[in-house]
């Protein structure tokens, strides 16, 4: 019989997952608040529950996927929540975008009630979620990352253990959050200039990503910044904006001065004030444009 797992959280990022567990042999009890972007998982053979603690059993597994660290204590804190019901022994696998602060919390509470947290979040896109190809940073106890490892192998193409500190893995997170923001802005203010003078700006953005910026980060967000293509929204601007929040907070924490990080969020922002919450967060660099005069 199949190992069952719980999953909760079928966004663009958890549906791909999700989907990839069931292709590597799982058999999933699922959970979203939105239950009809369950369907393509109940086609393939998944359980879907009415609410999250659903997903959960004593000593079972629980994968989540949830977009903010409020959403993620909606299904840890309170009165028979996932926290209660994997107890003995059941683990919670946490893969979402959160502060360091907020899986200590959360793994102390998992704690007091006889279950465990780990964190494991991850980067990437949708697409490379489809194609498990994500990165996934791992913290928490040895023991308790041996077991759910197999898990996280079905998921991505490289799982990366950062220790037993719990918050370890989301300040990595953040901190490659962060360095992709200040990659666009920073390439948002070089194809600005290079276009106010007189260069094609995707013809920039094509030499530089193939010599001096050859990765992924320049490649595919360098071009989508070149070509103004920010729709479809892969990771929405908003999400970006509580990332590099969550950074300035970490490091106001941890006594870490950013001042770049500042810049970044704070681009962010404008363009959130500008209602452009929705599209891709590489939109940020539309603020750089206006900036320059450019239309």
């Amino acid at each position: 019989m199949a190992q069952q797992i719980g999953f909760i959280g079928l966004g663009a990022m958890g549906l791909p997952m999700a989907s990839n567990l069931i292709k590597a042999g799982y058999s999933l009890k699922v959970y979203n608040r939105t239950a009809s972007k369950a369907d393509p998982l109940v086609r393939a053979g998944a359980e879907l529950v009415s609410s999250p603690e659903q997903t959960a059993g004593p000593g079972a597994i629980v994968v989540s996927m949830l977009s903010d660290d409020a959403a993620l204590e909606s299904v840890v804190v309170g009165v028979d929540t996932i926290a209660d019901r994997l107890a003995p022994d059941g683990i919670h696998v946490s893969m979402s975008t959160v502060a360091p602060a907020t899986a200590r919390r959360l793994a102390d509470y998992h704690a007091i009630r006889r279950s465990a947290y780990v964190a494991a979040p991850v980067f990437g896109r949708p697409e490379a979620a489809q194609a498990r190809k994500l990165w996934i940073c791992v913290s928490g106890p040895d023991r308790l990352k041996k077991k759910v490892r197999p898990i996280l192998d079905a998921m991505g193409q490289g799982v990366f253990d950062l220790g037993e500190e719990i918050g370890a893995a989301n300040a990595l997170k953040l901190a490659g959050n962060f360095l992709i923001g200040a990659a666009m802005e920073s390439m948002a203010e070089a194809l600005a200039m290079a276009e106010k003078s007189g260069i094609d700006r995707v013809k920039a953005a094509e030499m530089l990503t193939s010599t001096l910026f050859a990765c992924p980060v320049y490649q595919g967000y360098g071009l989508a910044i070149a070509r103004l293509t920010h729709e479809p929204a892969g990771f929405r601007l908003k999400l970006g904006l509580k990332d590099l929040e969550l950074v300035l907070a970490t490091a106001s924490e941890v006594r870490a001065p950013m001042p770049v990080a500042a810049i970044v969020r704070d681009r962010l922002l404008s363009a959130v004030a500008r209602e452009r919450e929705a599209l891709d967060w590489s939109a940020l660099a539309l603020g750089a444009r206006e900036d320059a005069g450019l239309k």
